[in-house]
């Protein structure tokens, strides 16, 4: 259903991919991995010739396919337009779908009174779920999805997990969701950053998603070994031969003028000695695995006691603007505390943590961060990356900022970048440098992990679960949920309770 023959993709000068292959059949389900900045929605856009920043060449066949595309984020043209409007040409298309749209609408857990809403009023989580919904509507016979799992609740998760594996379409996609991945991926693309972001590889293999990455974890592991026991072995050998060289040497100073035999023997040595020195030179040994190395992050020692009140909240009516979401909300936090708040899209979550931020920001005994769901609510009053990371411009505070960022394999261009040409996976790696610099010991995070890579998150994850100050946050990651927080709270109409 399609053909992509010996496609490069290239951006100015850097390749994001190089002679790629490939055939997508009947319930293929290709899952797009790689770090931020490696070009994953790049080449959505590339196979669909939309991407108009980058030169692709070879060939792109979809064999008269009709293809949906979900794109990261609704166009700002779309977001005053009415959710009817949106979703239906005319009153006619409307008609013509209303019965796959009314099975669709139920499917993604929506009433029919949101097409009657403004787009820009929606939750993160509605926004996905109302273009999801203009997919199903259309019927379209191969699917790319570019994060759809983004902002949506366990319930529409588990939905998109069942409709991927049921459908017979085929679907592309890029997701960090990892457990979306392992429930659905039968094929995986691995785009990759080599020799220091100079150069790219790609892995392309059939099979699931965990077996691939214990696969390359594998492969990994055992070229690492295998290297390493190679260059010992040289190394001794080398030791050896050299010793044996210095000895021949010596002899040959030292030998009489009158013991030509001799002499004669120790050159024939000594050439034979440097016909095996150039052989081992010339051996061929196998190589450390080139791979992009992984990102390394870390709180410092930040602690906080735990008796220590955080957060005494109790809200009558939480609303935007004159829209109730939820009444009489009571939640007692205490020094920490590892707690994550889920619930159903649009019941007010990240709306009840932006008034949490509101209530700590400015407290002079603990020392707050705040990860918006929406990144440019904070970025956009910066210009550079060093504004936001580093904003006393000290030198010794930019140098420590640099290191930071290093850590989290940001290239030097990206470290000097306007904020507005970073990924939303580099922008959310920039949040949590962030935090790090700040040495916050209350950590208020919107779905933390929701733009970084499958294979940097477990990282992340685990610097969370060690981080010895409060987390209050939003998740839909399952495993983030299982394991960084220690208290789970459920977000409704009526409250708030803790589920465990």
């Amino acid at each position: 259903m399609l053909e992509v023959k010996n496609v490069d993709i290239a951006i100015s000068t850097r390749y994001i991919v190089k002679a790629l292959i490939f055939t997508l059949n009947k319930k293929d389900k290709l899952a797009i991995i790689g770090e931020e900045g490696n070009g994953k929605s790049t080449l959505l856009k590339a196979l669909l010739g939309i991407c108009d920043y980058a030169e692709v060449t070879g060939s792109i066949n979809f064999k008269g396919n009709s293809i949906g595309y979900l794109e990261q984020s609704i166009k700002d043209k779309d977001l005053d337009k009415k959710v009817y409007d949106f979703l239906f040409l005319s009153d006619n298309d409307y008609y013509e779908k209303v019965n796959i749209f009314y099975k669709s609408l139920e499917a993604v857990n929506l009433k029919d009174e949101i097409l009657e809403q403004q787009i820009r009023t929606l939750s993160g989580g509605e926004k996905v779920k109302i273009r999801i919904l203009k997919l199903l509507i259309n019927e379209y016979d191969i699917l790319f999805l570019d994060e759809p799992t983004n902002d949506l609740d366990i319930e529409t998760l588990e939905w998109l997990e069942n409709f991927i594996n049921k459908t017979d379409k085929p679907i592309i996609y890029v997701s960090h969701d990892e457990t979306l991945l392992s429930n659905t991926a039968n094929i995986i693309l691995h785009l990759e950053q080599t020799m220091k972001k100079t150069d790219c590889r790609h892995t392309i293999l059939k099979t699931d998603y965990d077996t691939y990455v214990n696969m390359r974890l594998e492969k990994i592991t055992k070229q690492t070994q295998v290297a390493k026991s190679e260059k010992r072995e040289f190394i001794k050998q080398q030791d050896k031969l050299r010793k044996v060289m210095q000895k021949v040497e010596h002899q040959q100073n030292n030998i009489s003028r009158q013991n030509p035999h001799g002499a004669r023997m120790l050159k024939k040595k000594m050439h034979s000695l440097k016909s095996q020195e150039k052989k081992l030179d010339n051996a061929l040994l196998t190589r450390l695995p080139d791979v992009e190395e992984s990102i390394n992050f870390f709180f410092e020692d930040v602690e906080i006691p735990k008796t220590k009140i955080i957060l005494d909240l109790h809200i009558k009516e939480l609303k935007v603007q004159e829209k109730v979401l939820s009444k009489n909300i009571n939640l007692e936090i205490v020094g920490n505390t590892h707690l994550c708040i889920i619930g159903k899209n649009g019941v007010g979550k990240s709306t009840l943590l932006k008034e949490i931020y509101q209530i700590l920001k400015d407290r002079d005994d603990i020392i707050v961060g705040y990860m918006p769901q929406n990144y440019d609510d904070i970025l956009e009053s910066y210009e550079y990356v060093l504004d936001f990371i580093a904003p006393s411009g000290n030198k010794e505070d930019i140098m420590l900022a640099r290191t930071y960022l290093g850590n989290m394999k940001f290239t030097k261009e990206e470290m000097t970048s306007k904020i507005k040409y970073l990924s939303n996976g580099t922008k959310a790696k920039l949040f949590l440098v962030k935090l790090v610099l700040n040495k916050c010991n209350v950590l208020l995070l919107d779905e933390p992990t929701r733009n970084v890579s499958p294979l940097s998150n477990p990282v992340i994850r685990n610097a969370l679960k060690n981080f010895k100050g409060t987390i209050i946050s939003i998740s839909h990651d399952r495993k983030y949920i299982a394991e960084v927080a220690c208290e789970l709270y459920q977000l409704d109409e009526n409250g708030i309770r803790k589920n465990r």
